[in-house]
């Protein structure tokens, strides 16, 4: 055993960590949920849950800020600086490719929401769920069959929406005469399909503590 990590186990430490990933998460799972909703959405609600998105973007980055501060002035951490800090600019990055796909309604001035960008929309809120759920097992990794159950679940909810991505693309393609229109929405169902990508890999990161600490 490293003996950074035997003295990670053997001195005690606080969970400021622990409940700002918390928070970053709940902050994650709020905008997920107002990212689904803009599928249902008229332009002018559309524009309401764009800004309540990007609000909680920005606390969101205050979240971040926090704990790579905290990583600075902590000498002691639960788990490695490392993935602590890659841990939270993965979830910096889910936020970010909401808060993207959901602006560019408003910027390209798209109203229509096609059937792929709602399950697209349905698999974030889902994998932002998950992801919830995963750091939460973080304190306390006697459960990591639950833990491992859910990257499990990340991994499935990504891959389901590269499926849906990749038909999407296609039926853009095949069916949208107009370029411009093809250009906005292709590049709104990237950002959505990058959200699932982000989301696993934070799975990837919590993997990556369990198996350090298993």
């Amino acid at each position: 055993m490293k003996i950074d990590r035997f003295i990670q186990i053997l001195l005690p430490h606080d969970k400021k960590f622990y409940t700002l990933f918390e928070e970053s998460t709940q902050l994650l799972l709020k905008a997920s949920v107002r990212l689904k909703n803009i599928a249902e959405a008229d332009a002018v609600e559309t524009r309401t849950l764009v800004k309540e998105i990007e609000d909680l973007e920005h606390q969101a980055d205050e979240v971040t800020h926090k704990i790579f501060g905290e990583l600075n002035a902590t000498f002691v951490t639960p788990f490695d600086r490392e993935d602590i800090h890659e841990l939270a600019s993965t979830l910096d990055d889910i936020m970010d490719n909401i808060n993207g796909s959901a602006s560019r309604f408003v910027l390209y001035g798209v109203n229509r929401k096609t059937p792929y960008m709602k399950q697209l929309m349905e698999i974030i809120q889902h994998s932002a769920q998950a992801v919830e759920k995963g750091v939460q097992y973080l304190s306390d990794f006697r459960n990591s069959e639950k833990l491992q159950a859910i990257l499990r679940e990340i991994n499935s909810y990504e891959n389901e929406a590269d499926a849906v991505f990749e038909q999407a693309v296609a039926d853009l393609f095949e069916n949208e005469k107009d370029v411009r229109e093809v250009i906005k929405l292709k590049e709104i169902y990237v950002g959505l399909e990058t959200a699932t990508d982000k989301c696993e890999d934070v799975a990837n990161v919590l993997e990556s503590i369990l198996i350090k600490h298993a």
